[in-house]
């Protein structure tokens, strides 16, 4: 039979750091992320996508529910700055509400144009809940059509040259 010493302490080490993590997991959990404030305050940011072609740059926003009149679109600039509402509609009547998921308040989203963006020619229009902002680019920015020419075979290149000489 071998003997086997008695350290009191030697598992607190091991409580201890589970310990420490189970505060921080509680910590966090307690702690509201950026996206819950933002609910709890009645902001939210509407989701873009954001693609180009030879001819343009656009921008697609997710707004349903967002009246024309309520969004404000601006270009100062290099930059365009997008607001609007979406406002929370009471009716007459009493609502007892179980539960409101749906985003209400402000949102401002403001992007850095590139360079090649004209901001003179910028339209914006608005179906079935997408905002779409599309921006011509600058003539110079297209792309250009580049013409492959034949070049003269070697034998004719040289005929040629030496009739220039003569």
């Amino acid at each position: 039979m071998s003997l086997t010493r008695f350290v009191p302490f030697r598992g607190l080490n091991d409580v201890a750091i589970l310990q420490n993590r189970l505060n921080s997991i509680f910590q966090d959990f307690a702690r509201p992320d950026e996206a819950t404030e933002m609910l709890m305050e009645g902001n939210f940011v509407p989701a873009v996508d954001v693609y180009e072609d030879a001819e343009k740059l656009v921008l697609k926003f997710e707004v349903p529910g967002i009246r024309r009149e309520d969004l404000d679109i601006q270009v100062e600039g290099r930059t365009l700055t997008v607001k609007g509402e979406r406002k929370f509609e009471k009716e007459e009547k009493e609502e007892n509400f179980h539960r409101i998921e749906r985003r209400y308040g402000c949102f401002v989203r403001s992007f850095t144009l590139p360079a090649m963006v004209n901001p003179e020619k910028v339209e914006a229009t608005s179906a079935e809940g997408v905002l779409t902002i599309s921006m011509a680019k600058k003539p110079e920015a297209q792309p250009k059509q580049i013409q492959v020419q034949v070049a003269p075979a070697a034998a004719e290149h040289k005929q040629v040259e030496a009739k220039a000489k003569a």
